[in-house]
């Protein structure tokens, strides 16, 4: 009677032990399994200036839309590199090792250190805010799919409307000024297209080139004197400047025309340029498929798809210019 006591006793045990096992299996794999419910974003920004900020806040507010809530069902992991192309590869470098789900990168350098980073994994990379894309080598052509990891919205800046833009707006011009940051790919591909056009029309071109947000104010002082109008591309290390720049050209009268909208608000004269929140808006529609199921690599990548004549009379009238009427009555937006 005892030893059947003991067997059935032991047999007790066991089941429980083994009753025991199968709950924390089961509760560990349902910890996985929420776990991968809630999806984790790398997004990598270049450096912070209002335009990039907007391009920042676009993609969020989209994403949110789409149905992907920051802490229900994902999370954003949200790094600036502060203009140092060093950190912005640390960054990129630390999402991989974190697998995270996909990465958003704002800028050319910021995508550059993504894909090189993300390159023969399976973390999908989306580019906004990226003016050449061919040029910076993250994709092979704009008009069919990538068949990488890689896909995005460029940005191609309309330089040659621009660059017409500032020969009606300062009539009589015969030297413009062009600053920025050689070490920029977009910057450099902008301001070859910029100079090719205006030495078409007889105009003359003067560079200043920096490296550093530091430098800006040196490089504008060096064009005092030599030109009748500066323009700045979007360019990421000048704009971060842009008051400093502002400085200068107000104290000579000299006009600014810049490559972003933004820059405008803050005290440039006019520009045709891209709407940085509809850019971000649109690359998250783009990373939303992804996330969806589609490939990257079978996305076709996209053109930005507004932009924006905006003019700042205020600007304008500080330094004594004479906006056209025919300026006036097509822009899109008019800065007071």
């Amino acid at each position: 009677m005892n030893q059947a006591i003991k067997l059935i006793n032991r047999i007790t045990r066991n089941l429980l032990l083994v009753l025991i096992s199968l709950a924390m299996v089961l509760v560990v794999g349902g910890c996985g399994e929420n776990k991968k419910e809630v999806l984790k974003i790398g997004v990598t920004q270049f450096v912070a200036h209002p335009a990039l900020d907007l391009d920042r806040k676009g993609f969020l507010d989209q994403m949110k839309e789409e149905g992907f809530i920051e802490g229900e069902n994902v999370v954003f992991d949200i790094q600036n590199s502060q203009g140092d192309p060093n950190l912005a590869k640390t960054i990129a470098d630390k999402f991989v090792a974190d697998k995270v789900d996909a990465i958003l990168a704002i800028t050319t350098p910021s995508s550059q250190a993504a894909a090189q980073a993300a390159k023969g994994t399976d973390i999908p990379v989306v580019f906004i805010a990226v003016s050449d894309a061919v040029g910076a080598g993250l994709i092979k052509a704009v008009d069919k799919p990538t068949g990488t990891n890689v896909t995005g919205v460029y940005s191609a800046d309309p330089v040659e409307q621009q660059m017409d833009l500032i020969m009606e707006m300062v009539p009589g011009i015969k030297q413009l000024g062009l600053i920025y940051n050689a070490g920029e790919a977009n910057s450099v591909s902008n301001i070859n297209r910029a100079k090719a056009y205006v030495e078409s029309k007889g105009l003359k071109t003067v560079e200043a080139s920096v490296a550093s947000s530091n430098e800006v104010q040196a490089a504008a002082q060096s064009l005092m004197g030599r030109v009748d109008a500066v323009f700045v591309p979007q360019d990421n290390t000048v704009i971060s400047a842009l008051e400093a720049l502002l400085k200068v050209l107000e104290d000579n009268n000299i006009p600014l025309f810049t490559g972003d909208t933004e820059s405008v608000k803050r005290g440039a004269v006019a520009t045709i340029g891209n709407d940085e929140y509809d850019c971000g808006r649109q690359g998250a529609t783009m990373l939303a498929r992804i996330l969806r199921g589609e490939k990257a690599g079978e996305i076709v990548p996209e053109e930005i798809r507004k932009r924006t004549l905006m003019i700042n009379k205020t600007a304008a009238e500080k330094i004594g210019l004479a906006i056209p009427d025919s300026v006036l009555k097509r822009a899109d937006e008019i800065v007071e």
